[in-house]
């Protein structure tokens, strides 16, 4: 294996600001796919390939950690911070493969919150990537993905009340709590995301 010693590797912020800039294009798909009317297998085959371009980047990070000698911090750090897009992408393609596959008509008004929580967060995970460069002007972005992550928290909780309230036959209970359970997930991860970035601007200042 050929290391390179290459000052900082620059590189590895603009794979991230690509891959956060790709979870944008997802949630925004995601809006999509929930709205009525929406043809949601084309919707669904935009996402997979979302899926896929995350992967290729997610890919190309960890190649260029193998081949790397020196890096803008730490090595696990940057394996950590590109594992936690990566679960980010997985679980809202997951989320938008389930609606297709289950066949669901109509979702709680409560998922399309769960999905601006969503789109909100990657916005500003993409915002923050690129003041990676100089850890500056980061707390805010860890703080108010928080609090979005507890808001989101919040609306699974009262959509999980409303699917076990005897409004839904059980068959439709189990193909919905699936859904949100994913888009919950999603919330999560941008979480580890955000407590990711903030261990890293906390190791380098």
């Amino acid at each position: 294996m050929r290391l390179r010693l290459t000052p900082r590797e620059d590189s590895y912020y603009d794979l991230f600001a690509d891959s956060a800039n790709n979870l944008v294009t997802a949630s925004r798909l995601l809006v999509d796919i929930i709205s009525d009317g929406a043809d949601r297998e084309a919707l669904a085959e935009k996402m997979r390939a979302c899926e896929h371009a995350g992967d290729e980047r997610t890919h190309a990070i960890m190649k260029r950690l193998n081949e790397s000698f020196i890096t803008p911090f730490d090595r696990e750090d940057i394996y950590r911070l590109a594992s936690n897009l990566d679960d980010v992408m997985d679980c809202m393609e997951a989320a938008a493969d389930l609606i297709v596959l289950y066949q669901i008509d109509h979702l709680p008004k409560e998922v399309i919150r769960q999905v601006e929580v969503l789109e909100r967060a990657s916005e500003l995970t993409a915002e923050a990537m690129p003041r990676l460069r100089s850890m500056r002007n980061l707390s805010e972005y860890w703080i108010e993905i928080n609090r979005l992550e507890n808001q989101g928290d919040q609306i699974y909780r009262r959509l999980l009340a409303k699917l076990f309230s005897g409004e839904y036959d059980s068959l439709t209970v189990l193909k919905m709590k699936e859904v949100i359970d994913q888009l919950e997930s999603a919330a999560d991860a941008f979480e580890h995301v955000a407590n990711t970035i903030e261990s890293i601007a906390l190791k380098e200042s």
